[in-house]
């Protein structure tokens, strides 16, 4: 049987190392996939750096469309990221006939849905594992290993950076700043950290695991997207007080009006394995109506944990290559035509709990005003913890965490709230999930 042949688009850092894993595990690869795979042509923007010490015989371009246009090439694997040229590039390969593995999670997202409109219409397959937690092989659990079940919520730690920040403040007291300036110069945030600590990353993933769980078009513009900019340090203590840990999680559920879809910092009990999972690492938590709860755990990014993924993919193209294209595994896990146009719920109808931190005049009668205002708006409150002034100090924190409620009604109690003249600065706001099976 002939060689499945590859053109690799980026020889960055997970580019060189799939070229190597490709080359250095080849006998294991091949067993795997029923023929051998080789690189046979490859892109990098600056060619004077080359190919990496063990693969300087592949023939190397700096335009990336010799690439897609090359006509011996079976697999395009794309890992430049961005939106482009890589829409242009995906797009060039999939009308050239050429099956598509990408990593670039932004692109899938952005454009996922006109990407496999056009490889249907030409019989070729597009994958991406890589796209979403890295070396965590999460897509073909769902798509492939759930496919019996009814997917009811999943709630996922998709960005190691955020996670990484939110570590150190739990364990060492470090201000968001600081832990911020350490994750640069360590490598795990860039210079411009947006994407990560605002979740656009997170929301990227997010919309692929949505979408794949439940069957529905990609929408990225409807995914609610919050930061972990706003979180303090105090906060994080206040919470390890009440027996929770926060972490910034992409939650996806199901529910009779809709599909929720939102990325945001939540609390969760600190007993829940996802609570546990510290650092750069990653874990999507998923609740199937069949198997129940299940947990994937890894790497989330990282040379060869994202090459492990990307080379999987191409394994899975190389066995079915030859096969119809009706009888591959559908894009979004659902075949084509069931894909169904599910409404994703604006933020203000999530049901959530919520963690309240307040800064308050220490005097009487305040508690009773906002106990007032919570009952009025059917707001239970299922614990307060109040810390009392240092002397001298005229103003109280209270902490409350409440139960389940609507946000929108959790806006408008918490308008009537700040409008009291004995409630000082912001109120602080964050979700509270407890993940459980309810």
């Amino acid at each position: 049987m002939k060689p499945v042949r590859i053109g690799l688009i980026g020889v960055g850092t997970v580019g060189a190392s799939t070229a190597l894993v490709l080359k250095n595990n080849a006998l294991e690869i091949g067993r795997r996939a029923g023929r051998s795979i080789e690189v046979i042509h490859a892109s990098r923007r600056t060619i004077s750096q080359g190919m990496p010490a063990g693969t300087e015989a592949i023939p190397l371009t700096a335009d990336p469309f010799e690439i897609v246009n090359n006509p011996d090439v079976d697999i395009v694997v794309e890992l430049i990221g961005g939106y482009e040229p890589a829409l242009a590039l995906v797009m060039k390969a999939i009308e050239n006939g050429k099956h598509v593995v990408t990593a670039n999670k932004a692109l899938i997202a952005m454009h996922g849905n006109e990407i496999f409109a056009a490889a249907q219409a030409k019989g070729v397959n597009v994958v991406f594992e890589a796209a979403v937690a890295g070396g965590v092989p999460i897509i073909k659990a769902i798509r492939e290993g759930l496919s019996a079940n009814h997917i009811e919520w999943l709630a996922g730690i998709i960005n190691g950076t955020g996670n990484f920040i939110l570590t150190e403040m739990r364990d060492k007291g470090r201000d968001f700043q600081d832990v911020l300036a350490e994750a640069q110069a360590l490598g795990y945030a860039e210079a411009d950290p947006t994407f990560d600590v605002e979740g656009i990353d997170a929301a990227h993933k997010l919309c692929i695991l949505g979408s794949i769980a439940f069957g529905i078009p990609l929408q990225f513009s409807a995914v609610y997207t919050e930061g972990i900019s706003a979180i303090s340090t105090e906060d994080v203590l206040y919470a390890g007080e009440l027996g929770y840990r926060i972490k910034h999680l992409g939650i996806a559920r199901r529910t009779e009006s809709g599909i929720e879809m939102r990325v945001h910092p939540t609390l969760i009990p600190e007993k829940r394995l996802i609570a546990n999972v510290d650092g750069v690492m990653n874990a999507v938590l998923v609740m199937a109506d069949k198997l129940g709860p299940s947990l994937y755990y890894g790497p989330g990014a990282g040379a060869n944990p994202t090459a492990s993924s990307v080379i999987a993919d191409i394994i899975d193209v190389a066995r079915t290559i030859d096969t119809d294209a009706e009888k591959r595994v559908p894009h979004l896990a659902f075949q084509p035509g069931q894909i169904a146009d599910i409404p994703i719920l604006p933020i203000s109808e999530a049901i959530t709990a919520y963690y309240l931190r307040l800064r308050v005049d220490d005097k009487p009668g305040v508690m009773a005003d906002i106990t007032r205002i919570m009952g009025e708006s059917e707001i239970s409150i299922e614990a307060i913890l109040q810390k009392e002034p240092e002397p001298g100090i005229t103003q109280a924190t209270i902490i409350m965490l409440t139960q389940k409620i609507r946000e929108k009604q959790m806006n408008q109690a918490l308008a009537k709230i700040a409008a009291l003249s004995s409630v000082n600065d912001k109120i602080h706001r964050i979700r509270l999930e407890t993940l459980d099976a309810n």
